[in-house]
């Protein structure tokens, strides 16, 4: 690594010699002396120096941005490397959508820890739009997205399917009936997921495939809230079968028998399309293409 890199983005980023120096156990003179020496390399003073601070100019804004991405270029080079030479370890980046993310990965995760104790997850819930922001701008290793995904710049595999059902409480009017009419349906106040969310989006499908809109919606942004909400007597929705499986077992929800459903949709995998695999990432990769939750072909 580039030590000169490495100790004029530590001054940039604590804006302070002194505390630069500590965090990175030199001197004071010879962090100077560092900063000094890539000025000269690259021809131009990059800081602006005062008692108080010590900030980026135009020239130390380009050097900065570029000398984090050399960095980070070297720890993933660095990485790999150890891979390849050693037991998988290493930090692990996941993103997942809310109902895979919630009622699907923390198996997996418990999977992954106990045959990789090395690698270290860190996982974000969010919608799928948002999952798919964050894989895209690398702030994310790997993520977990329901529906339609098509992007040239990220790898998307498809890794399982999903059905999804009408659900409502077992005491709505509609729950004993051998099928449910669209019409019905149309009259019945619809919970839905937020904008964004892969749920959301199969809903809205499954609307325009069927050709009526609900009267009436309610809007939320958990699916925890939802599955609450109908138990209530609230509302109808359309959840996966994965987040309601539980309380279908302890009857709490029920499947309306509603023709074109179950509907089905992907569960994909997003990866950037450039980037180079970890083992770590490789490995939680597979986890997830042979990982079959109980009961999900019942």
């Amino acid at each position: 690594m580039d030590q000169h890199l490495l100790v004029f983005v530590t001054v940039a980023d604590r804006q302070n010699f002194s505390r630069a120096a500590e965090e990175l156990h030199m001197t004071q003179p010879a962090v100077s002396q560092y900063i000094h020496a890539l000025e000269r390399t690259i021809g131009t003073k990059l800081l602006e120096r005062s008692n108080k601070y010590v900030r980026l100019n135009k020239a130390g804004e380009i050097v900065y941005h570029h000398a984090r991405e050399i960095l980070g270029l070297y720890t993933r080079m660095q990485s790999l490397v150890d891979d390849l030479m050693n037991t998988p370890s290493g930090h692990l980046t996941i993103g997942a959508s809310y109902t895979y993310g919630e009622y699907v990965l923390p198996h997996v995760i418990a999977r992954l820890r106990q045959y990789y104790p090395m690698i270290t997850p860190t996982i974000t819930i969010h919608n799928s739009t948002v999952i798919a922001e964050l894989v895209a701008k690398r702030q994310l290793d790997v993520g977990i997205v329901e529906g339609e995904y098509v992007d040239e710049k990220m790898c998307v595999e498809p890794f399982a399917d999903d059905r999804m059902y009408v659900i409502a409480s077992p005491a709505h009017r509609l729950a004993g009936q051998t099928e449910v009419s669209i019409d019905e349906l149309t009259k019945e106040t619809w919970i839905v997921r937020e904008e964004g969310s892969g749920t959301r989006e199969a809903a809205e499908k499954m609307f325009h495939q069927m050709q009526f809109t609900p009267h009436k919606r309610m809007e939320f942004g958990s699916t925890q809230v939802i599955k609450e909400s109908v138990e209530a007597g609230l509302g109808i929705s359309l959840l996966s079968y994965w987040a309601i499986r539980k309380e279908r077992k302890l009857g709490t929800l029920c499947t309306l028998k509603v023709t074109g459903t179950p509907v089905t949709r992907d569960f994909s995998l997003l990866t950037k399309s450039d980037e180079f695999h970890t083992k770590a990432l490789d490995i939680f990769m597979e986890l997830i293409r042979t990982h079959v939750p109980e009961g999900a072909h019942t």
